[in-house]
């Protein structure tokens, strides 16, 4: 094809340098990884696009430019550039070609000509840097050092392609090519950016979450999961395995010292992550632990808890400190869920050991009945986190069928109706206000509202939801509530329709 006019887009994808630099077999292997994810990637954005290995350049042939900020998020891609004209790759027609294309560009301002061939060309890359600069020089002047523009030409199989942009790719090795492990996932700054970093590497992850906070805890946590699901783990459908670990909570505070609770809870972990590790035939669990962030990461902790599990641990945020963590949160794009996401694994409000040795936490940990977490496990929900839609994200959590001990319960409805029947106990709201106000609330507690027909509770429990409150809408309004209130011997004076 001669000239600049396309039909399509031409993007230019160069490979990490980490896989162009392994030996052949091994380099075939992971590009064509890298080939299948960027498929995947395109597929799954929507892009009409087609991809073609080149050996050292990948080529996707797109319908729109949006492809360029899929493809940049795809591990393996160190960058890739638009191809701006192709032309055959003789010295004449690239220079016509490229004085064409760039003339007005550089004009009045400086640049640079770069050069590369891969091939038997019957010219040196020398020739058209010289050649298409003395072109250009008439429009603006040569700046090898800082220039305004920089024009690159690259022959390869008999064609020439002009590029001025590169656009930095994810980098890294591509996802799959350094095989599976599972990820102990809370959600909150720290557990997200340690699977980035090991996707990044090209480990395939699944999510290992110990649910210690209820349902609303469960659907923030998913909510962060999806993120690197969608946006980072191209040729993969990561599994996010929700454990409920009320029972085994219970078990550890029934059975365990009040200052090895913290140890002993992150050892149960440990083997819970394990059990499914292996079901899965991954090889390493990863965590997003790093040293003195908390009572159980010390080193001596550290090493009391890694000794519950035969697997490797893999912490790639071992030496991070917090400030450093949020700010790779933030790029990664996971930073404004995780910063709802309430903490549940501080356990006791004493003084938790700091320095357990491996033998004392296993003696604690040997009190607990270990058939409470094998039952947890095998009980466990799996997620396909690139399945969901945002309905999923919302209705599984948003309801509650009972009020348990302890919850605070809101009633959202007018004050003639509020008179009429409440709740015993209920705080009357107006939903306004609530909507307004609710940051205001102890994020401590747990809230039921309820309303009418469950409209607008279930809006202000989403929304407080969100926020990182364990909130939710009782199931069937004010209807449902009075149903329930019978069948525990509360009076219901009156129906109360809406």
């Amino acid at each position: 094809m001669s000239g600049t006019g396309q039909d399509r887009l031409l993007l230019l994808v160069r490979v990490a340098p980490e896989v162009a630099t392994k030996a052949r077999r091994t380099r075939r292997r992971f590009q064509q990884r890298l080939t299948e994810n960027l498929r995947d990637a395109l597929r799954t954005a929507g892009c009409a696009a087609s991809v073609r290995d080149r050996w050292g350049r990948l080529f996707v042939d797109a319908g729109d430019a949006s492809a360029a900020g899929v493809i940049a998020t795809v591990f393996g891609a160190a960058s890739l550039s638009l191809v701006e004209a192709r032309c055959p790759a003789t010295l004449d027609e690239i220079v016509r070609v490229g004085e064409q294309v760039y003339a007005e560009r550089v004009r009045g301002r400086t640049f640079a000509v770069r050069a590369r061939r891969s091939g038997r060309e019957a010219f040196r890359t020398r020739d058209v840097m010289v050649q298409l600069g003395a072109a250009l020089d008439r429009y603006g002047d040569v700046n090898l050092d800082h220039p305004d523009v920089t024009v690159f030409v690259e022959a390869r199989d008999g064609e020439a392609l002009f590029f001025s942009d590169h656009v930095a790719g994810a980098g890294g090795l591509p996802l799959g090519a350094e095989g599976r492990a599972v990820c102990l996932f809370s959600g909150g700054f720290d557990s997200p950016v340690a699977a980035w970093l090991l996707l990044k590497r090209g480990v395939a992850l699944d999510y290992v979450f110990c649910n210690l906070g209820g349902e609303a805890y469960e659907r923030s946590v998913v909510s962060v999961a999806k993120i690197l699901a969608d946006r980072w783990s191209h040729g993969y459908r990561p599994v996010l395995h929700a454990i409920d670990f009320t029972r085994p909570l219970e078990e550890l505070r029934r059975a365990v010292e009040p200052r090895y609770r913290q140890v002993v809870l992150k050892r149960l972990m440990y083997r819970a992550a394990e059990a499914v590790a292996r079901e899965l035939r991954a090889t390493a669990i990863v965590t997003g632990e790093s040293v003195g962030q908390v009572s159980s990461q010390t080193l001596d902790n550290l090493r009391a808890i890694g000794e519950a599990t035969t697997l490797p641990v893999l912490r790639p945020l071992i030496g991070f400190d917090k400030i450093e963590i949020i700010a790779r949160a933030r790029a990664i794009g996971t930073a404004a869920v995780s910063a709802h996401v309430r903490e549940y694994c501080a356990i006791e409000q004493g003084r938790p050991v700091t320095h357990a040795s491996p033998q004392a936490a296993a003696d604690e940990e040997s009190r607990v009945n270990l058939a409470v977490l094998d039952e947890a496990v095998a009980a466990r929900k799996p997620l396909d986190l690139r399945a969901l839609t945002a309905t999923d994200l919302v209705q599984p959590y948003l309801f509650a069928a009972d009020i348990p001990d302890g919850a605070v319960v809101l009633d959202c409805r007018e004050p003639q109706q509020y008179e009429a029947w409440r709740w015993p106990g209920a705080e009357r709201w107006d939903p306004v206000d609530l909507a307004e106000r609710f940051p205001a609330l102890d994020k401590t507690r747990r809230y039921i509202l309820y309303c009418s027909l469950g409209l607008h509770s279930g809006y202000l429990a989403e929304a407080m939801q969100r926020a990182g409150y364990e909130a939710y809408s009782f199931k069937g309004g004010v209807r449902g509530l009075q149903a329930y209130a019978r069948g525990r011997g509360i009076p219901v004076t009156t129906i109360q329709a809406g």
